[in-house]
């Protein structure tokens, strides 16, 4: 396979679109009264799970690149605190970060000069190709649960 095929798979992984909706489609146009509420009991709220995402995608990300990064304390770094509160500025923050960060993952896959398959030299014995996989898949799970939690609280548009 051409290594700019297998870029732009990746790419478009990440991006989502195709077997789901797009990252983009699931943050954006999110009832600002409806961003902390639960749709059932044990279940997150969209603010939970895309703080959660953008956290968690920071973190492989920085990880990856930076081996002075140093990853929040598991599990409860990853989860925000529940404080009920989320103001519009605080909310597209949140949005922008993630979306940012998910676009300098697009920039590390479609980065020609970095061999995917590598080993990360600070990294454990992963490579760069393993880190982006599992930003796609890990962003894919929990862009799904958003979906979901928006058709619940009936707060998605087709």
């Amino acid at each position: 396979m051409d290594d700019a095929v297998l870029r732009e798979n990746l790419v478009e992984l990440l991006r989502g679109g195709h077997a789901h909706a797009t990252a983009k489609q699931a943050v954006t146009r999110v009832s600002a009264k409806l961003r902390t509420k639960r749709p059932a009991r044990g279940r997150h709220s969209v603010w939970e799970l895309l703080e959660h995402l953008r956290i968690c995608q920071e973190d492989i990300l920085r990880y990856t690149l930076d081996p002075a990064w140093r990853s929040p304390e598991f599990p409860g770094g990853y989860w925000p605190k529940n404080d009920g509160a989320v103001c519009d500025r605080r909310w597209s923050g949140c949005v922008s970060a993630f979306l940012s960060d998910l676009e300098e993952a697009c920039a590390l896959a479609r980065d020609r000069a970095r061999d995917l398959t590598a080993r990360i030299p600070h990294g454990e014995g992963r490579t760069y190709l393993r880190q982006i996989l599992l930003i796609a898949d890990h962003n894919a799970y929990h862009l799904g649960q958003i979906v979901e939690t928006r058709k619940a609280l009936r707060d998605w548009r087709d």
